[in-house]
């Protein structure tokens, strides 16, 4: 039975946009209680009656907790805060700003999307390339971040060898620009392609951690991340740098492979990482002659997404133009729009930007800080607001 210690856990990693800081931690959890049914009834007290970013925290809110074992639904309860209470929190917030550096480079509104599965050779990195690319078509400014560290395979699929620089005044990594999507991977530093690379253990979260803290990532609506198959090291450092990362599970329609990536999900729900839906990948095929085959099986991706009780987010077919592209660098998303698998990725795209649509920047908090900068510009703020502004 989940305890209201987990919940709070959990709550941790609902980020708001504007101060970048948990919910949890800013004090706008006012409470929490778990029925014996496993309702869970959750106070949140919000700036303003009439925040914008109320749906967003509602939301955030519910799926970090529905994704905690035993939990059967969530009830959330919203107030607004006290005048005292808004002063508190904005005066907190921005003494923690100024005393704490922002943790990565990461900005607390981009969407973070870990691409997942639990073992290798289920077309994990064709499907981060793709879904990349099928947002930024959705004019969505998008980070492609290769996580598989020495299984990289990002910049061939994205058909670039180009080279990560430094920049000399801020000496950050500057992201290479491929096809309008920013891109970094450690294939884009070695030597070259077949170079092999003997890290393990912390030098592979190390290196996660320096493409999080040491790249200038800029203004991203959404980051992609491949992640290595498994639940290893770079697992758990990216569930503990990026609190509002969510992960999408890749499978086959196999069973094998199905049961395989119920243990990536785990990982991500111990985590408090929600799972967004899941992907079927190479889920049939279909020859010159119109008939259909069921080469790797069928009904993986649809059980699994039941068993996690999240969405089937799309079925990909297997089609040698998904394998040429990748080969030549060119994601069949772009190369070839109309191609099913194509559409497919786009499918899924579309699903992911509805479930995980971009965070507005201008909220309820960001709205109440300019007001309170006008009104002690004119005087009219009350003095217990001017000495907590």
């Amino acid at each position: 039975m989940t305890t209201s210690e987990a919940v709070y856990d959990a709550l941790k990693g609902v980020i708001d946009p504007e101060l970048g800081e948990s919910i949890v931690d800013l004090g706008m959890v006012s409470s929490v209680a778990i029925s014996e049914s496993g309702v869970a009834e959750v106070g949140i007290a919000l700036t303003i009656a009439q925040c914008p970013m109320r749906g967003f925290i509602e939301g955030e809110t519910a799926r970090k907790i529905r994704a905690l074992p035993g939990i059967t639904d969530v009830n959330i309860i919203t107030s607004a805060m006290t005048s005292r209470q808004r002063a508190e929190l904005m005066s907190g917030a921005r003494l923690r700003a100024r005393e704490n550096a922002q943790p990565t480079k990461i900005h607390p509104t981009t969407r973070v999307v870990a691409v997942s599965s639990g073992k290798g050779g289920v077309g994990k990195s064709t499907v981060s390339a793709n879904l990349a690319v099928a947002m930024a078509d959705h004019g969505f400014q998008v980070g492609l971040l290769d996580a598989d560290i020495w299984g990289f395979s990002i910049p061939r699929m994205m058909g670039s060898d180009a080279r990560l620089e430094a920049d000399d005044e801020t000496k950050l990594i500057t992201p290479a620009v491929i096809q309008g999507i920013k891109v970094v991977s450690t294939g884009l530093i070695i030597e070259s392609e077949e170079t092999a690379l003997m890290w393990r253990g912390l030098m592979l979260s190390k290196a996660l951690e320096q493409f999080l803290l040491q790249v200038d990532w800029g203004t991203l609506d959404y980051l992609v991340i491949d992640m290595p198959p498994g639940t290893g090291d770079i697992q758990m450092a990216l569930s503990r740098l990026l609190p509002q990362a969510e992960m999408v599970v890749v499978t086959t329609p196999q069973k094998a492979a199905q049961k395989v990536a119920v243990r990536v999900a785990d990982m991500a729900r111990r985590s408090h990482m929600p799972v967004v839906g899941v992907i079927e990948n190479m889920s049939s095929f279909t020859c010159d002659h119109g008939h259909e085959y069921q080469l790797f099986g069928s009904g993986g991706g649809a059980e699994l997404s039941h068993q996690l009780s999240v969405p089937l987010l799309s079925q990909v077919p297997l089609d040698p133009e998904v394998v040429a592209g990748g080969d030549g660098g060119q994601p069949v998303t772009r190369a070839m729009p109309s191609n099913p698998a194509a559409i497919a990725f786009q499918q899924a795209a579309a699903a992911i930007i509805k479930l995980l649509p971009p965070v507005e920047e201008e909220g309820c908090t960001g709205r109440l800080a300019k007001l309170l900068e006008q009104l002690a510009a004119t005087g009219d703020v009350p003095p217990v607001l001017a000495a907590n502004n």
